[in-house]
């Protein structure tokens, strides 16, 4: 059979997915039968133990009288608890993210002249190559920004020596100069996308090595690179609290399974990045101010507890915006009573709604955490506790910054390249076997049949 156009190749192709589909699915009983794991998960939803890191810990279980016992989450860095590394920078009115990325490379806070110098090492590094902007991020510019991303990282594979090799002091070169281009290489394929997609004017503005990443990130994504010392601090809380999240998250568990077959760096973080583009992953917070914008439209009174309550039993009910039966934002795979960083995020986010005139919106935000616990808790049957996680506010907070929706989760990325880093290294050094799970077969097996006889 002959197609003329491509358009008469979709019944055939859709008709090929259906028996695609047909012949993929498995019966969910049998993952009972055969007592497997599921996402690597037991059926209480903790994760499966497969491998050991001390870049970050993340607590939300202590042991009372010999029982595992819910409690308030924690996350540490490096053996750090992530509410002292905040208060720390916050008190002596320094950015953290420079700092928390050292600690998460280097196993240990470092001193000022040590964080000086990690600090212009960053700033040398953020520098692309020559015509890099016009031949690579300006040339068929992508509508979703991690693409873009992905594409960029493996293209300076191109422009890389030594790209091969995967000697630690060349991973670490390599790790450092993302780091350091990750805010690049997103605002310029943002504003290479709206130029071209959108007619809107082309700004490139050049980073500049005295500001923080932070600082640069609003200085080269706004037309007049002006921000508020504000904006800037809480930006930079925001990549502090996603810089890094234990070695089971679904990304850098990709990093570490990537990593382990002795591929180059650049292959590793774009594998990273594709995992976090995934909206289970990285577009939480899209999903979040998605679901507010529709639920604004249906509530009048942000204090109204009651129209709050119908609207989230809407939600669960299947009855409201996306009909997906989920309160995006709340609950996580690990917390249950808290979230650390949403709870280290909530005092910064309430300072900058009232400081954007957004204190009505934040209400409502604060209403909706307190209560979708306790729905949430009436209306399933759940395994542990649920609470607001970081990605109930960093939507809001992006929003507030200016940020477009399309730059919320490549700024997740430019946090967690540091946190990506860190385990591509350790599972360098700590070299093992190749990370190969089992999967069982449950197909019967059939005989070879002749073309003739099917």
């Amino acid at each position: 059979m002959a197609f003329e156009k491509l358009d008469e190749m979709i019944p055939e192709v859709e008709a090929l997915a259906q028996l695609c589909s047909k012949n993929c699915t498995v019966d969910p009983e049998l993952y009972k039968k055969y007592d497997v794991k599921r996402g690597l998960r037991d059926i209480n939803g903790k994760g499966v133990l497969a491998g050991l890191t001390e870049i970050s810990e993340v607590c939300s279980m202590k042991i009372v009288d010999g029982v595992e016992t819910p409690c308030e989450g924690k996350l540490y860095y490096r053996g750090v608890d992530i509410e002292d590394i905040v208060r720390g920078f916050i008190k002596e009115k320094r950015f953290g993210f420079e700092e928390t990325t050292y600690l998460l490379l280097f196993g240990e806070l470092p001193n000022k002249q040590q964080l000086d110098s990690f600090t212009q090492i960053l700033a040398g590094y953020r520098t692309l190559p020559t015509a890099f902007v016009r031949d690579i991020i300006m040339k068929a510019p992508s509508s979703d920004m991690m693409n873009t991303l992905a594409r960029s990282v493996l293209t300076l594979y191109s422009y890389d020596d030594n790209a091969n090799d995967i000697s630690i002091p060349n991973v670490l070169r390599q790790c450092l100069e993302l780091i350091a281009l990750f805010p690049l290489l997103s605002v310029y394929g943002y504003q290479a996308y709206r130029h071209y997609h959108d007619g809107q004017s082309l700004f490139i503005h050049m980073p500049q090595p005295e500001l923080s990443t932070a600082e640069n990130i609003l200085y080269t994504l706004r037309p007049d690179s002006k921000y508020t010392e504000l904006e800037a601090k809480i930006l930079d809380i925001a990549l502090v609290l996603h810089a890094e999240h234990g070695g089971g998250n679904n990304s850098t568990f990709t990093t570490h399974v990537v990593s382990s077959s002795g591929t180059d760096t650049y292959s590793a973080i774009a594998a990273a990045l594709g995992s976090l583009k995934g909206p289970r992953h990285g577009g939480a917070n899209i999903k979040v101010v998605h679901m507010f914008e529709d639920m604004k439209k249906h509530i009048t009174d942000y204090s109204d507890e009651d129209q709050i309550c119908a609207y989230l039993r809407a939600l669960l009910h299947k009855e409201a915006f996306d009909k997906a039966g989920l309160i995006y934002g709340m609950g996580h795979a690990v917390y249950s009573l808290s979230d650390p960083r949403a709870n280290i995020f909530k005092s910064f986010v309430e300072m900058l709604s009232e400081a954007k005139g957004r204190k009505e919106e934040f209400t409502l935000y604060s209403n909706v955490a307190r209560l979708a616990p306790k729905i949430i808790g009436e209306e399933r049957r759940i395994y542990k506790g649920v609470s607001a996680n970081v990605d109930f506010y960093s939507g809001f907070v992006y929003s507030m910054l200016d940020l477009p929706p399309e730059l919320f989760t490549p700024i997740f990325a430019i946090a967690r390249i540091s946190g990506w880093s860190a385990h591509r290294i350790e599972e360098l050094v700590n070299v093992g076997k190749i990370i190969r799970p089992a999967y069982k077969s449950i197909a019967d097996h059939k005989p070879y049949l002749p073309l003739a006889e099917r």
